[in-house]
């Protein structure tokens, strides 16, 4: 076991699911991951393999056929995952935010249908808040839902859905106006929508059209797509938590948690470019000794190395502080932050340590070099987060004169 990221206090039980899966990365994902990056494949068996293992039921209650395990035992897995191939992290990540939300806000009924075959794997997650035209700025959200009888009609377009042609569950936060007065602050007009579809691209039920695979430069394997609501009918029950209105918090309260996975998976990221880093540094020689032997390259190393446990410390805390029942919004902003940035740059450092290799497709590290950027802004931009971080330091600190 490396000396690095390591974690204190951890039960038994969560010492065994960690080295199962670390176990796992080592064997089936890392040596394919690069591969199938280039070919930009969905990486199947490796799927199959976690739904075998039970991490798509991690966190979910063992009532409804989960393993009932922490946020921070999930997040301590994400980050094993991410150090193979951050992509198989993503797949996981969109499926848990899901199954987290319909936890924590949905109906008896909801959970019930949904939670058991969300645990095995047969229903997979996906979730959608983000828009062509807006980005960031969720409360400018222009899709709509309008109530016809037991139903709701729902038109509008989304943007960057990890999983919108694999999943089959979608939660899709759109504005609902009705029974909200004039001048209503516009994120306590918005639902969350439980939408179930085929797995696949085009029109995957009526009204709801899946239009292929985004192109991008990392973060491959998995399928990014947009989301096109054209008349699309859901009826009344799935409206999650059973209420309009609501759909705004709930999506935070996913993302909160979200925040700390993406966090994980800058650690995990990290971790494979210091390993990669640190070993090619012992076999590469020049002027007569390995580059290891050069201050220049050690400098690198500490550096490296110092950032990796930095951020783990910060992304095992804020999932603690979720995990004991408290707001966690600074420490999971704050750890998806320093993560994210810690992340880029030590897989900078790696890569310049490859010298002219890590340029080649050959190397790992090429693939870690186009995956890192993706985490900058995943689940709230570096400045987004500074905003959140400076908002609740005011509330904290708050001047008393």
């Amino acid at each position: 076991m490396a000396r690095l990221a390591q974690t204190a206090g951890l039960t038994d039980i969560q010492r065994e699911i960690l080295s199962t899966v670390r176990d796992f990365v080592d064997k089936e994902i890392i040596p394919v991951a690069t591969e199938l990056e280039h070919r930009d494949e969905y990486p199947q068996q490796i799927v199959d393999g976690l739904k075998e293992l039970g991490l798509f039921g991690l966190m979910i209650p063992e009532e409804y056929g989960g393993l009932g395990e922490s946020l921070l035992t999930y997040a301590l897995c994400v980050e094993e995952i991410a150090r193979g191939w951050m992509s198989v992290s993503g797949i996981i990540n969109t499926h848990f935010i899901v199954a987290y939300m319909l936890k924590q806000h949905g109906t008896q009924e909801q959970k019930e249908y949904f939670l058991p075959r969300m645990a095995a794997g047969d229903v997979r997650g996906a979730f959608s808040m983000s828009e062509p035209g807006l980005g960031s700025d969720v409360s400018a959200i222009t899709s709509k839902a309008v109530q016809d009888g037991d139903e709701y009609v729902l038109n509008g377009q989304k943007m960057w859905l990890t999983n919108g042609g694999t999943s089959t569950l979608v939660a899709v936060l759109v504005r609902s106006d009705e029974g909200h007065p004039e001048g209503t602050a516009p994120h306590k007009s918005m639902t969350t929508f439980l939408v179930e579809k085929e797995a696949g691209f085009g029109e995957v039920r009526p009204g709801l059209t899946i239009p292929g695979k985004i192109d991008k430069m990392g973060y491959k394997g998995v399928d990014t797509t947009e989301l096109i609501m054209d008349g699309l009918r859901i009826p009344a029950n799935r409206v999650l938590g059973g209420a309009t209105g609501r759909g705004f918090y709930q999506m935070m309260d996913g993302v909160e948690v979200g925040r700390v996975n993406v966090a994980a998976r800058g650690c995990g990221v990290a971790q494979r470019a210091f390993e990669l880093g640190v070993s090619y540094a012992q076999q590469r020689h020049t002027f007569g000794k390995a580059i290891a032997q050069h201050q220049a390259i050690q400098f690198k190393l500490a550096e490296m190395a110092t950032k990796v446990e930095a951020a783990h410390a910060m992304m095992v805390n804020a999932a603690r502080k979720k995990d004991s029942g408290e707001r966690n919004d600074l420490e999971a902003g704050m750890a998806k932050y320093l993560a994210s940035e810690y992340c880029k740059e030590v897989v900078e450092d790696a890569f310049r340590i490859h010298g002219g290799y890590g340029f080649s497709k050959e190397y790992e590290i090429e693939r870690l070099y186009r995956e890192a950027p993706m985490l900058l802004i995943g689940e709230g931009t570096a400045e987004i987060q500074k905003m959140i971080i400076g908002r609740r330091l005011l509330e904290e600190y708050k001047f008393q004169g």
